[in-house]
């Protein structure tokens, strides 16, 4: 497989440089994201197949500027409104709710 979704990248790109002394997590969110899973796995009842199968749905461009918990957050938007325990539009209005408060 050779493709920008792989652990290791696409050949040709160089090296993967860790970052050196990196934290577990950069930003408090992404702590928050790294919980999401245990608790959407268990009480969605997804697999991890379908979670990462979610994830490698995503643009390529949109996945290459993003974050790697930003690729598990639009993987449980996937999981969890394709098997209906959310809709899109509470997820708009809950990021709208949240931007008006500041966030």
């Amino acid at each position: 497989m050779n493709g920008i979704h792989d652990l290791g990248g696409m050949h040709g790109l160089g090296p993967v440089l860790p970052e050196q002394h990196e934290p577990v997590f950069h930003e408090a969110w992404e702590g928050r994201a790294f919980a999401l899973f245990a608790s959407t796995f268990v009480f969605a009842g997804y697999t991890v197949d379908e979670f990462r199968h979610a994830i490698e749905k995503i643009d390529a461009a949109h996945y290459l500027q993003s974050s790697y918990y930003e690729h598990w957050m639009i993987g449980f938007e996937a999981v969890l409104t394709k098997r209906g325990i959310v809709t899109r539009d509470e997820l708009d209005a809950r990021v709208a709710q949240l931007r008006k408060a500041g966030h």
